[in-house]
């Protein structure tokens, strides 16, 4: 494989074309907020990905785990924390509703969206040296 390049001012350009994929369904907020953290902490990692199109691929794997856990959690907590009858007062059932999608979304955020990617090493994590048992 042979790389072409573009000069521009005192710079070899790479000319780098992705292909084009099938039309896919569109990023939805949870898999906008993983393409922006990637972005904004692992700058090098996303451009990686951008490259090697994983990016929306993994994107869309994030989204989709995000609405399962967010369904399980809602589930979880409706049964744990019943709403009130919402005929019977539909104000404190929309409040209690909303009250329980903003615990499960910030669990979900927490959990899946910003927590740090698995297939790349951690500059910051701190080794403990093994512990070795006392006889």
């Amino acid at each position: 494989m042979q790389i072409t390049y573009t000069q521009v001012g005192d710079f070899l350009l790479p000319n780098i074309i992705l292909s084009e994929s099938p039309e896919v369904e569109p990023l939805t907020s949870y898999g906008m907020m993983r393409k922006g953290f990637l972005k904004t902490n692992y700058p090098a990692h996303y451009g990686l990905m951008l490259v090697s199109e994983k990016l929306y691929p993994h994107c869309r794997e994030i989204q989709q785990q995000a609405q399962r856990r967010l369904d399980m959690l809602m589930e979880h907590f409706i049964t744990s924390n019943p709403p009130p009858d919402k005929g019977l007062d539909g104000m404190s059932w929309t409040s209690h509703m909303n009250t329980l999608r903003h615990m499960a979304e910030e669990i979900v955020t927490i959990e899946i969206i910003y927590s740090f990617p698995q297939n790349i090493s951690n500059p910051n994590q701190k080794k403990y040296p093994k512990l070795r048992l006392l006889k």
